[in-house]
C-alpha cells in the first residue's frame, strides 16, 4: 500500500494542479510544527516567484480545492503562505485498517526491484576472542542485514575472517615449541592428519597472545613466524591442515558468541578463501598496464583530479612479493563478483579506514574487478567509548572481552528485574538475558552509526527514556492488557479500528501509519537508528494514549475493542521494528 505521505501529496498535487499551478509546488512534509498541524506544505511561498503572486493568495487557492476533502480534518492557509494539514479520523482508521489486513508485512511493499547485496562485517580474527571492538560491526551489519531483507532485497552477510597473515605463522610456530613431535611438522609425513585439533579454544586463545608477545621480543622467533607464514601460503600440507583446525575451532567459539548476539552470517568466508584469486588478479593488473613497481613494490595509482587530498597508491604486493589486506580484499572483491555478482557490497567497518577503503574501492573500479554499475559503499561507524569519552576498556585499561561485557550488562539487568519481585529466580534470569540484549543493541543503534558514542551500562539498562528496556517494556505492557481482556472472556477479532476518541488515540494512530515510510528510509539511508527513533515516538504515543485512557474499564464494547485492534497493531510494529534491530521481546518484566 502507499505510504501516507504520498497519498497526501497525490492529493495536493491535483489541488495545485485545479487551482492552475505547477504540480512541482505539491511537495509535502511532515510539520516542524506539530502544535499547529500534522503535516505542511509550503509550495505556495516558493511559487509565488513564478506566478507573481503573494503567497497566500495561492495558498488560498490551493486549500479552496481541498474543501470537502475526507482525506482532511483541516487544511488551511497560513500568511505568509504555509499550508497546515490536519488529517480526518476517519482517513487514518480507514489506513490502520488497510496496514491491519496486511498481517505480515503491515502495508510495507516489497520493492519492485529487488537487488543483491553484499554486507561485509564482523571481521574477527581467528584464535582471538571477540572483544568490544567486534560489537558495532556485528550490530549495526545486522540490523541493516534485517532490514534490507524486510524491504525485499537479497542480503548476503559476510563474516570475513581474519584468518591469514603473520598472526597464523606464530600460532604455528609457538605450537611447534610446546608439541614439536605432531605431525603436521613432519615434512616427510604422508599419512592423512588427524581429525581432532591438538588444542581446545581455550588452549588457542592462550597461545596467539603469548606468540606474539615472544615476536616483539625476540628477532629470531620472528622470523621462524614469518618463515612459517611463507609456508603455509604456499602450500605446506602439515600447516594447511593445522589451519583448517584453527578455523574449525575458532568458527565455532565465534558462532556461539555471536548467536549470543542475535548475529548471523549466511558465509563464514576468511581471507584465505580469496588467496587462490591473487595470482590471476595481479597478473591481469599487469597485463592492462595498471600495476607497476614503486621502490619494490607493486603499486596501483588511485589519485584523481578532483582530490583536494592526497591518495596515495594502493599497494598490490609488497617489495618481496607478500600480499596485504589490500590484496585479499580486492581478491575478496572478485569471488564475490564471481560467485554472487552482487548489485552492491556494504562495508561495515571503524571510520578510521575511510582512506584504505577510498583505495581499494577506487582501484577495484579501476581495474574492472566490479562492473560500472556496482556499489561499492564504506559504511564507517564511530568509536564505543567509556564516560571519561576514551575508547571502551577494562578497569586495568586492556580491551573488553565481548562476552565479559554482555555478562556484566546481562547480571545489571537480572538486579533490577530480581528487584521487582515479579518473577521466578528462572524466569527472572531469562528475562534478563533477553532485555539485556534490547540494551546493549538499542543502546548502540540509537545513535548514528558515524558517530562516537559514550557506552553507558546504567542509562542502557533503564526502563525510563530512549532505551531498549523501556521499549520491552511498553510492549510487555501491551500484552498484558491484551491478556486482561483475553481473561475477561472478550474478544476483538470481528473489530475495527475506529476514529479517533482523543487527541492521544489519534497521535498514536499518526505513529503508526508512518510505519513503511520509516522502513523504506532506513534502508535507503542505512540508518538503523531511524527505526529506534521511531519505535521510542510510538512508545511514547502509546503510554500517553494508556495513561490518558481507561482501556478495560470502557463500557461502550465497540470503541473498547477498537482500543484492543489498536493496541495489537501497535503491538505487531514495534514487535515487527525491534527484529530488524536484532532483538525480541518478553511475555513478562
Amino acid at each position: 500500500m502507499k505510504k501516507i505521505l504520498d497519498l497526501i501529496t497525490d492529493e495536493m498535487v491535483a489541488a495545485f494542479e485545479k487551482a492552475g499551478y505547477d504540480k512541482k509546488y505539491a511537495r509535502v512534509t511532515l510539520s516542524n510544527r506539530p502544535d499547529l498541524c500534522e503535516y505542511q506544505c509550503n509550495g505556495a511561498m516558493a511559487a509565488a516567484k513564478e506566478y507573481k503572486k503573494a503567497p497566500i493568495m495561492i495558498a488560498n487557492e490551493v486549500t479552496g480545492q481541498l474543501l470537502g476533502n475526507p482525506m482532511f480534518e483541516t487544511a488551511e492557509a497560513v500568511n505568509p503562505g504555509f499550508l497546515n494539514l490536519k488529517l480526518s479520523t476517519e482517513f487514518l482508521a480507514g489506513y490502520l485498517g488497510e496496514m491491519e489486513a496486511d498481517e505480515e508485512r503491515l502495508g510495507c511493499e516489497k520493492t519492485k526491484h529487488p537487488r543483491t547485496i553484499m554486507i561485509d562485517y564482523g571481521g574477527p580474527n581467528v584464535a582471538k576472542p571477540l572483544h568490544v571492538g567486534h560489537l558495532r560491526s556485528a550490530i549495526i551489519g545486522e540490523s541493516i542485514k534485517r532490514i534490507g531483507k524486510f524491504v525485499g532485497h537479497h542480503m548476503i552477510g559476510d563474516v570475513h575472517l581474519g584468518d591469514w597473515g603473520l598472526q597464523m605463522g606464530l600460532i604455528i610456530t609457538e605450537l611447534k615449541l610446546r608439541k614439536p613431535k605432531l605431525v603436521y611438522f613432519d615434512e616427510n609425513y604422508e599419512g592423512e592428519y588427524p581429525l581432532e585439533p591438538p588444542f581446545t579454544i581455550s588452549e588457542l586463545e592462550e597461545i596467539y597472545p603469548t606468540a606474539s608477545a615472544k615476536s616483539k621480543e625476540d628477532e629470531s622467533y620472528k622470523e621462524s613466524a614469518m618463515q612459517a607464514t611463507f609456508e603455509l601460503q604456499n602450500g605446506r600440507k602439515g600447516y594447511q591442515a593445522l589451519l583448517k583446525h584453527i578455523l574449525e575451532v575458532s568458527v565455532s567459539d565465534l558462532k556461539k558468541n555471536y548467536e549470543n548476539l542475535n548475529v548471523s552470517f549466511e558465509l563464514w568466508k576468511g581471507e584465505s578463501d580469496a588467496q587462490p584469486y591473487i595470482p590471476d588478479m595481479v597478473q591481469k593488473m599487469k597485463d592492462e598496464g595498471y600495476a607497476y613497481i614503486s621502490e619494490g613494490a607493486l603499486v596501483v595509482d588511485v589519485k584523481e583530479e578532483t582530490d583536494t587530498k592526497e591518495i596515495p597508491p594502493c599497494m598490490i604486493l609488497k617489495s618481496d612479493g607478500a600480499s596485504l589486506y589490500n590484496t585479499t580484499d580486492l581478491a575478496t572483491i572478485v569471488w564475490r563478483m564471481k560467485d554472487y555478482h552482487p548489485d552492491e557490497i556494504i562495508y561495515v567497518v571503524d571510520k578510521r579506514q575511510e582512506l584504505y577503503f577510498t583505495q581499494v574501492f577506487r582501484c577495484a573500479r579501476k581495474t574492472h574487478l566490479v562492473e560500472e554499475d556496482t556499489k561499492l559503499t564504506f559504511l564507517g561507524f564511530g568509536t564505543m567509548n567509556g564516560k571519561d569519552g576514551k575508547p571502551f576498556k577494562t578497569r586495568e585499561g586492556g580491551v573488553m572481552r565481548l562476552e565479559t561485557l554482555l555478562s556484566s550488562i546481562h547480571e545489571e539487568m537480572y538486579q533490577k528485574i530480581a528487584d521487582n519481585r515479579t518473577v521466578e529466580e528462572e524466569q527472572a534470569r531469562e528475562t534478563a538475558k533477553v532485555v539485556a540484549l534490547s540494551a546493549v543493541k538499542y543502546g548502540d543503534l540509537s545513535n548514528q552509526a558515524s558517530k562516537d558514542y559514550i557506552f553507558d551500562i546504567e542509562r542502557f539498562t533503564s526502563f525510563e527514556g530512549n532505551t531498549g528496556p523501556y521499549i520491552l517494556y511498553t510492549i510487555v505492557r501491551i500484552k498484558s492488557i491484551l491478556s486482561k481482556y483475553r481473561e475477561a472472556g472478550l474478544d476483538a477479532k470481528d473489530a475495527k479500528i475506529l476514529q479517533a476518541h482523543s487527541e492521544s488515540e489519534k497521535a498514536l494512530m499518526l505513529e503508526i501509519a508512518k510505519f513503511n515510510s520509516v522502513m523504506e528510509n532506513a534502508f535507503e539511508e542505512t540508518a538503523p537508528h531511524k527505526v529506534c527513533a521511531y519505535i521510542y515516538d510510538l512508545a511514547n504515543a502509546l503510554n500517553h494514549f494508556y495513561h490518558e485512557t481507561k482501556i478495560m474499564a470502557e463500557s461502550d464494547g465497540k470503541i473498547q475493542a477498537s482500543y484492543i485492534r489498536l493496541l495489537q497493531l501497535t503491538k505487531h510494529v514495534l514487535e515487527i521494528c525491534i527484529d530488524v534491530l536484532g532483538f525480541q521481546a518478553p511475555d513478562r518484566m
